[in-house]
């Protein structure tokens, strides 16, 4: 998965989109002026393959890359956790009114996928997670994710937890530091792994974490066979699609090369690397990457894929779900 270099695709981008290589598109803030020439973008890509997935980071609060011409401004998730303190019942609502429409709003313009919910741990320390996370307590996070996720699934998105198997408790910013957890299994288990196993069936894809854990692994979870094959598919007996962190990342240069990084990456057991910021590396490593998915690999994947015809933007405006969802909201967060 790589971005394109504009608001607009070049001859550059068709050519590194036709790669049979080539699994998704991930865009960021620099490919949106309007929700007119972004639906304009989703289109040209689907021009040119029908099958990438194309994807965003878009959480809410910090994280939300479109927040302009009539896309809601979505809360973090850590206002989400404060409200269940106060409100269990009326949070899993709120909860799952955001989930619905961020997912509506997204794939109304032509986007199949975003990365959330997160389901790192809020323990007060961590340089880059902060807000982003739901709650401290791993049984809130689970219960507000899900409460996410049904949201997403209702309007016909899959989800991606992130980042397995826990980026709070690390100080660093794994964008532009190698962070590092010294905590052993057993901790990270009960408490930051927990989510992702309570969660089970409701979980459809996971990103793990730039992170090395020194007690169970030299390698970062997002290279490391022990997390994803022993960990996260034997012992949690996950069966979704597995996403690598963007390998541009400070805390991915230990694998190597690029190419070195998205090789050992696959090796590891991840269905997809990102490269993001880079495309012209990242055709670099399109040209250089001999590896070939499983059947079972692409299944995962297609399985990614949204359910059911989107909403065009104007349909979704006078949709009564869409409308009670996004009120819910502004009453709520004003």
């Amino acid at each position: 998965m790589l971005d394109v270099v504009g608001k607009q695709l070049t001859a550059d981008d068709k050519r590194r989109l036709a790669h049979p290589m080539t699994g998704g598109v991930i865009l960021f803030a620099r490919h949106f002026e309007s929700r007119a020439q972004l639906h304009a973008l989703t289109d040209a890509i689907r021009a040119v393959r029908d099958d990438l997935l194309i994807a965003v980071d878009h959480e809410g609060g910090r994280v939300q890359r479109f927040r302009t011409d009539g896309f809601t401004v979505l809360p973090a998730m850590g206002k989400l956790g404060a409200l269940w303190d106060k409100d269990v019942l009326h949070a899993t609502k709120v909860t799952t009114a955001v989930g619905y429409v961020l997912a509506s709003e997204l794939r109304a313009c032509g986007i199949d996928m975003s990365f959330t919910p997160v389901l790192d741990l809020n323990y007060g320390q961590s340089q880059v997670i902060g807000d982003r996370a739901f709650h401290g307590d791993p049984r809130v996070v689970t219960m507000l994710a899900k409460s996410l996720n049904h949201g997403l699934a209702l309007a016909g998105m899959a989800n991606c937890g992130k980042h397995f198997p826990g980026h709070g408790y690390a100080e660093a910013d794994s964008h532009v530091a190698m962070p590092t957890d010294d905590r052993p299994l057993e901790a990270i288990l009960a408490d930051d792994v927990a989510p992702y196993d309570w969660l089970g069936m409701a979980l459809a894809s996971v990103l793990p974490a730039h992170v090395i854990y020194t007690q169970v692994d030299a390698k970062p979870a997002g290279f490391s066979r022990v997390w994803l094959q022993d960990i996260l598919r034997g012992r949690l007996r996950f069966q979704g699609a597995i996403f690598s962190d963007d390998l541009s990342m400070e805390a991915a240069r230990q694998g190597g090369t690029l190419t070195e990084a998205a090789t050992a990456a696959l090796q590891a057991g991840c269905d997809m690397v990102l490269i993001c910021n880079q495309p012209e590396e990242a055709e670099k490593v399109l040209d250089a990457l001999r590896f070939t998915p499983s059947k079972e690999s692409h299944q995962r994947l297609k399985a990614m894929r949204p359910r059911g015809k989107a909403l065009k933007w104007s349909k979704l405006m006078a949709d009564p779900d869409y409308q009670q969802a996004r009120t819910l909201l502004r009453n709520t967060f004003p």
